[in-house]
């Protein structure tokens, strides 16, 4: 009797263990960007008396909130297999036009649907070359990085276009709402629609299908070209979004501006648990990275470190979440 008493416990443990196991396997990558977080917390914390104070915690939310939203359209696009290298020059381009757009005398309101509207038709452009030619996501939008971003060298020559105090424009990138910046509010909304759609909608589950196995997924009716080449419409025009509100910041839009922003995406993304390999993605996680990555920036400044070490640390950062990236999906895989 209590042999199969003992069984019994031991066969209603497995799942139980399985489960938990599962659990782990699922959201450790999610779990571990947390706790880094928290140690570059507590670090900048101890290095500087500034850290931890309302107006830098505020600030960081504000310079933080493009790549928040940029961080959470890549995820769609890293979690279908893809990338998207012309983030930054996207941001650059309307940044540029909006501020020249404004200068002629359009309305505000205009220039914003206009340069969203811009940002999908560039996202579409090179969706098109990945999702129906077959090029390499990679190949198309490092293209897409030299070309759009040439495009606004062109237009400014090089110099700042200032875009008027006065104008209302300015209000999306410099205005507060309730104590907290309006460029982070418009992350969070962003943030909250990219999570909802990831993970409680058919789109978000044909997204990481067709980074999982995109032949099964168009077996199964779904038109998996188009749902790759929409990842690609959703990340230029959440760059457009992000080019807007900085120059809206800044007061003027640069050819200059979004210098490596590329990498700083790709960095939140990748740290946030998203496999490269696609078929996995984390809207969670990559808030986590994007925070992350954004906190070293600033804390790094407020340590008085020299500038130049903010892009070795960026660069390091990729390079081990990467190789972690790998190690834990190769876990995992062989796991199951």
């Amino acid at each position: 009797m209590s042999e199969a008493t003992s069984t019994h416990s031991a066969q209603s443990r497995r799942p139980r263990e399985g489960t938990w196991r599962d659990a782990m396997l699922a959201n450790g990558s999610v779990v571990s960007i947390a706790l880094f977080f928290l140690v570059v917390c507590i670090i900048f914390s101890v290095a500087t008396s500034a850290f931890l104070t309302s107006p830098n915690l505020l600030n960081i939310l504000r310079q933080s909130a493009p790549l928040l939203i940029v961080g959470a359209a890549m995820t769609f696009v890293i979690t279908t297999g893809g990338i998207d290298l012309s983030v930054g020059s996207v941001l650059a381009l309307v940044a540029t036009l909006s501020a020249t757009l404004l200068q002629l005398g359009v309305p505000w309101p205009a220039v914003i649907l206009s340069m969203l509207a811009l940002g999908a038709l560039l996202g579409a452009v090179q969706g098109y070359f990945v999702a129906y030619e077959g090029i390499p996501a990679f190949i198309v939008t490092l293209a897409g990085l030299s070309v759009i971003r040439g495009v606004a060298l062109l237009i400014t020559g090089g110099y700042s276009i200032p875009i008027e105090p006065g104008s209302l424009f300015t209000v999306i990138g410099r205005a507060w709402f309730l104590g907290v910046p309006v460029p982070a509010l418009i992350a969070l909304a962003i943030l909250a629609v990219a999570y909802l759609t990831f993970n409680e909608t058919p789109f978000g589950r044909y997204v990481t299908g067709v980074g999982a196995n995109a032949e099964a997924v168009r077996r199964a009716g779904v038109n998996t070209r188009l749902v790759t080449l929409f990842v690609y419409v959703i990340s230029a025009a959440a760059a457009a979004l992000a080019g807007i509100i900085i120059a809206a910041r800044l007061g003027s839009g640069s050819s200059n501006a979004g210098q490596g922003f590329e990498l700083e995406v790709i960095a939140a993304v990748v740290l946030g648990g998203t496999s490269l390999f696609g078929g996995r993605g984390t809207i969670t996680g990559t808030v986590l990275g994007a925070l992350t990555v954004a906190v070293i920036g600033n804390g790094l400044i407020l340590a008085h470190l020299s500038p130049f070490l903010t892009p070795i640390v960026t660069g390091s950062i990729i390079l081990i979440a990467i190789w972690l990236n790998f190690r834990l999906f190769r876990g995992a895989v062989r796991s199951r």
